[in-house]
């Protein structure tokens, strides 16, 4: 018998392209255009001083960065997980709370590695449709299931569901843990973290790499209540005991305390991104209301490949999924004025 009868083998995700070339107006994977808060360089000097720690294991509790969280969204600190990124967050929430043969609901159109660790540790899902104009129908998850996960503001479509709507799903499952992912919830959208105090069962992740420039930090963060942490504390520590690395949780502690440059840069990207909204309409795209830093966008004049193809051709890269229902949208990263300029410059040239 080959050795390959044992192997798990899945469909990995996919991530975003990372070029190698230079000269590119990169709007393919939703970072932020502006760098992170001068206090991370700050820490980061800091931390020259101090290089002799990193001979030294860090500490497996992550204290500095949960207590700099805690205080910055006035949470207590029982009530905070932190991972490698929202992706660890999550990948260890779906090892933890899914664990019955019921299918975990989430929908067609979202982040696509739902699906793969869903495959990955064999647990049972199915996949709710989106609605004709990509918005979610509360009461298609009223229905019996193993756990349910929304991203809110939804990716890549850019629709958020409005707080009520998501409460109601959270009230209709009460026996199964509900996560919610705010990964884009600071460009627009209303973060549920208020519900944790009412329900028990949520589960509220977060990230670094979106509104707080530090994409390459790989910071992610979760609230809940206790016991909720708590279960999701000892599958992590289960899987690896040292969850964090120090310049991590020295650089994170120090971006979370910056309010100030965190409201100036995102509101700066909320700018950017209304104008963009402006200038794609009056070029004819069609498109959901976006609360976050970037814009799902169609054209009727050509297809999406087309475009895509035009503009990369043009050393600008946006994002496309060869799928079903949304092979002619474009996801645009919104970048700085100019980038986005330069943008709305090429898409007149290939739409002309």
């Amino acid at each position: 018998m080959s050795y390959e009868a044992n192997v798990r083998k899945v469909v990995p995700y996919v991530p975003g392209e990372q070029p190698k070339v230079t000269n590119l107006i990169k709007l393919n994977t939703n970072e932020n255009p502006y760098p992170p808060s001068p206090l991370v360089l700050k820490a980061l000097k800091d931390m020259e001083e101090k290089i002799e720690r990193l001979k030294l294991y860090p500490d497996p509790t992550c204290e500095k960065l949960i207590d700099a969280i805690a205080k910055a969204y006035k949470v207590d600190k029982e009530k905070i997980f932190v991972g490698v990124g929202s992706d660890d967050v999550l990948a260890m929430a779906f090892l933890a709370f899914f664990n019955s043969d019921k299918q975990v609901l989430f929908p067609d159109i979202t982040y696509s590695f739902y699906d793969v660790w869903a495959d990955l540790y064999r647990i049972p899902y199915k996949q709710i449709p989106l609605k004709s104009d990509f918005t979610i129908e509360p009461s298609d998850y009223f229905i019996d299931n193993g756990g349910v996960v929304i991203a809110n503001p939804n990716a890549p479509t850019g629709e958020a569901l409005a707080l009520d709507k998501v409460e109601e799903i959270i009230k209709n499952n009460p026996d199964v843990v509900v996560i919610v992912d705010e990964a884009y919830v600071d460009f627009g959208g209303v973060s549920v973290l208020p519900l944790i105090e009412r329900y028990e069962n949520l589960l509220v992740v977060q990230t670094f790499s979106k509104s707080r420039s530090m994409a390459g930090m790989r910071i992610g963060y979760a609230f809940g209540n206790p016991k909720l942490i708590k279960y999701l504390s000892d599958v992590k520590f289960s899987f690896n005991s040292y969850t964090m690395n120090a310049t991590s949780l020295e650089l994170g502690a120090a971006a979370v305390s910056d309010k100030e440059y965190f409201d100036k840069t995102r509101n700066m990207v909320i700018k950017t991104r209304e104008w963009t909204k402006g200038e794609l309409k009056r070029l004819g795209f069609t498109f959901a209301d976006s609360k976050t830093n970037f814009i799902f966008a169609k054209s009727d004049k050509l297809p999406g490949k087309v475009i895509f193809d035009e503009l990369r051709a043009r050393n600008i890269i946006v994002r496309r999924w060869d799928k079903e229902r949304i092979n002619d949208y474009l996801r645009i990263s919104i970048g700085t004025d100019e980038e986005m300029q330069e943008l709305i410059k090429a898409l007149e040239e290939i739409l002309k």
